[in-house]
């Protein structure tokens, strides 16, 4: 039996997944937005860098757990 191995072309995603265009400029903006909330919060120095190492690691997963479980102090949009 022979097994042989395809590697993906250079510009290919290796899971066949991409994330790319509006869905991804969406994302980097509710990010960003994420994360000045986050450095903005009263929470302590140690949580506040855990939330933003965690949402940039994980930019979808991160912002979503941030949005639920993140600082709840002054989450509003033009503060």
């Amino acid at each position: 039996m022979l097994i042989s191995l395809v590697l993906p072309d250079e510009g290919d995603f290796p899971l066949g997944f991409e994330l790319g265009g509006p869905i991804a400029l969406l994302v980097l903006v509710f990010d960003v937005y994420a994360i000045l909330q986050t450095a903005r919060s009263n929470a302590g120095s140690v949580p506040r860098v855990l939330w933003i190492v965690f949402i940039l690691v994980a930019p979808i997963i991160g912002f979503l757990f941030w949005l639920f479980l993140g600082p709840r102090e002054q989450r509003s949009l033009f503060r």
